[in-house]
């Protein structure tokens, strides 16, 4: 008999605390599509060309990295221990559960993802993705600065490279109150079943290398910070229904967003403040955190001003989110 969804928690939860969940493998699969973005899905400024991935993916210009093993994606043998046949027992039962699960959805949005804040007190979510990879380390310490300066609450979605390149300021971050830390993916990639990519971004291949992807990193995470992180979001924030399914599966909330709000870093300091000032009650506007030479930092310092005049208030996803 599988196991019940209470014991999948469980041993998900006990093997992220000894970080040894293993991560997926990449590739483009058969299939891979150019995405089309969902009307309504983010904020376009004025005078841009063709739309740069929500999270930056065109800027970084790199790909996830390379299958850890040469067999089937996820057909490595965990390492022994108890902790780690929990953890083989939990995707083990959830490749069962999902394995020929035919998506009919891709893009934005999903079973269970949170794109809107609750909340009707004029509250918005910040929140911030650092993507990691080649071109994608970066630190941008003038928005963090601006931030803390002016005791701006948000949500900051870091990816393992960015962790692994950054711990140093990993460590401060996670030790600001300000800040809430979660869950950006172990290799950046869309979560999808069946290999599909989003702007070139080769997506997970199937269900094995979806809960590594979500699971990699969440056992980084939950050793680094001393517990789990709440929510996630996909490399790109492209997810298939089934993909979306699986997050919830793995106790975490799928955090999309509102508003565009730096058109995947590749805004002037204007066009984040347009995008960002048309923010209305509950909006969760997604910009990025590893792009100093980007707009970013400048339009937040102007437009989060103008919505604190106009009487919203800043949150964090877990403040105003189940």
């Amino acid at each position: 008999m599988p196991p019940s969804r209470r014991e999948l928690l469980a041993a998900l939860a006990c093997a992220a605390l000894t970080g040894c969940q293993a991560s997926g493998g990449g590739g483009t699969g058969a299939g891979a599509t150019a995405p089309v973005r969902p009307a309504g899905s983010g904020a376009s400024a004025p005078g841009t060309s063709a739309p740069a991935a929500p999270d930056g993916s065109t800027i970084d210009g790199s790909t996830p990295d390379a299958p850890a093993t040469d067999g089937p994606p996820g057909s490595a043998d965990p390492p022994p221990g108890a902790a780690s046949r929990a953890g083989a027992v939990a995707r083990a039962d959830l490749v069962s559960r999902y394995g020929q699960a035919e998506p009919t959805s891709w893009g934005f949005d999903g079973p269970g993802v949170l794109s809107r804040l609750a909340a009707d007190d004029g509250a918005i979510a910040l929140t911030f993705d650092a993507c990691g990879g080649p071109q994608g380390n970066g630190y941008d310490e003038a928005l963090i600065g601006f931030l803390r300066e002016r005791r701006v609450p948000a949500t900051l979605f870091l990816n393992s490279r960015w962790i692994d390149a950054n711990p140093p300021v990993f460590r401060a971050l996670a030790a600001d109150p300000l800040f809430e830390i979660a869950n950006h993916g172990t290799r950046h990639c869309p979560l999808s079943v069946s290999g599909r990519s989003a702007y070139d971004i080769p997506g997970t291949r199937d269900v094995g290398e979806v809960v590594d992807e979500i699971t990699g990193n969440r056992a980084k995470l939950t050793e680094l910070l001393g517990h789990p992180p709440r929510f996630f979001r996909s490399g790109t924030a492209y997810l298939d229904d089934v993909a979306a399914r699986i997050v919830s599966d793995l106790g975490e909330h799928f955090a999309g967003f509102t508003v565009n709000g730096d058109g995947g870093a590749t805004f002037t300091a204007g066009q984040v403040h347009d995008a960002v000032t048309a923010a209305g009650p509950g909006a969760i506007v997604l910009a990025h955190m590893n792009h100093p030479a980007a707009g970013t930092a400048a339009g937040i310092a102007t437009a989060v001003p103008r919505l604190l005049d106009e009487g919203r208030r800043f949150v964090r996803l877990s403040d105003a989110a189940p």
